[in-house]
C-alpha cells in the first residue's frame, strides 16, 4: 500500500511539472491472442494443426498507435490485416471477438466520452457513447516495462460467449442450439505515473498514468514503443465517418451478427457439408 501511494504523489508531481507545457506523446502496442482450436484429427495430424495454430496466432499479431495529449487520444490499427481463415479441405476456422480496440477509437477522458469506428462486414458504424467507468483495484506489485517502472492494476468482468452445439429433434434429425453464456473474466493491467495521462490502448483507461500492458487469458496487448512530446505536433482527430449509434445497440446488432454466423457456420451432427467448421466467439 505504501508503494501505491507513492506511485500516486509521484504522479502528482509529474502531473504538476506536466500543467505547464502542452503534454502530448505517441505509444506503440503490439497485440497478441491465444489460439486453442481443435480440429478433426481424422482429416487433420498433429503437425498440421500446428502450423495452422501458428498461422492463426501470427495473423493476430498487430500493431496499434496511441497518440494522446493531457484530455484526448486516438487509438488505430497502423495496417489492416485480413480476416484470419484457414482452409483445407472442408476446414475453415473464424474468429469473431474484440482485439483491443476499434478501427479509430477517440477517447475524451475529460469530456468522459469516446467515439469508436468500426467496419463490420463492409458497412461502417460510429460509436459514440459515455466512457463506462472501470473499477481498478489498484496492486503493490511492479515491474519494469522498458525504462518505465509500471504498477499492477486488474478488475474483473462479464462478456458473453455465444456457444453452438448439436441437439437430436423428435424427428431423428439433429438441430443446432445456440445459446449465449456469461464468463468472468479478469483483466491485468501496468501502467507508469512517469507518464502522466490516465489514458491506455483500446478502451482501457482511467488509471495514474499511462497503461503500458494489459493482458487477459487469451489476450495481450503490449507498449513496445513511446515517443513523449515530439517535434511534430501528435494529431488527434475524432472519426465523423459512419452511421451513428450508441453502443447498446451495437452491441445488440453484433450479438445477432455473431448467432447468424454460429448458424451458418456451425454444423449439423451428421453433416458432411462445413463438418469441419468451427467458430469461436469472444474476447
Amino acid at each position: 500500500m505504501k508503494t501505491i501511494i507513492r506511485a500516486v504523489l509521484v504522479m502528482a508531481l509529474v502531473f504538476t511539472s506536466a500543467n505547464a507545457q502542452d503534454f502530448q506523446g505517441m505509444a506503440v502496442y503490439k497485440t497478441s491472442r491465444k489460439m486453442d482450436i481443435k480440429l478433426d484429427s481424422t482429416q487433420v495430424n498433429d503437425e498440421m494443426q500446428k502450423q495452422m495454430q501458428a498461422m492463426l496466432r501470427k495473423q493476430f499479431q498487430k500493431t496499434f498507435t496511441l497518440s494522446f495529449d493531457k484530455e484526448a487520444s486516438v487509438y488505430k490499427e497502423d495496417e489492416a490485416l485480413a480476416p484470419p481463415q484457414v482452409g483445407g479441405g472442408n476446414i475453415q476456422v473464424m474468429v469473431i471477438g474484440d482485439g483491443g480496440g476499434g478501427d479509430i477509437l477517440y477517447k475524451n477522458t475529460k469530456d468522459n466520452r469516446f467515439t469508436d469506428q468500426k467496419d463490420v462486414y463492409g458497412k461502417i458504424f460510429l460509436v459514440k457513447d459515455k466512457l463506462k467507468p472501470i473499477e481498478w483495484k489498484l496492486e503493490s506489485e511492479t515491474k519494469f516495462i522498458g525504462e518505465y517502472q509500471c504498477y499492477k492494476a486488474t478488475f474483473t468482468r462479464e462478456i458473453e460467449v455465444v456457444k453452438s452445439s448439436s441437439v437430436s429433434s423428435s424427428m431423428g434429425d439433429d438441430e443446432r442450439d445456440i445459446k449465449t453464456e456469461k464468463e468472468t473474466q479478469t483483466v491485468t493491467a501496468w501502467y507508469t505515473p512517469n507518464i502522466p495521462v490516465n489514458n491506455g490502448p483500446g478502451n482501457y483507461y482511467g488509471l495514474p498514468g499511462l497503461i503500458l500492458e494489459v493482458s487477459t487469458e487469451n489476450m495481450q496487448i503490449i507498449c513496445s514503443k513511446i515517443v513523449l512530446n515530439p517535434e511534430k505536433k501528435v494529431s488527434i482527430d475524432e472519426p465523423t465517418k459512419g452511421k451513428k449509434i450508441n453502443q447498446e445497440n451495437y452491441d445488440e446488432i453484433m450479438r445477432k451478427k455473431q448467432k447468424e454466423m454460429m448458424e451458418r457456420y456451425t454444423p449439423r451432427r451428421g453433416s458432411r457439408d462445413g463438418e469441419n467448421v468451427q467458430i469461436r466467439i469472444g474476447g
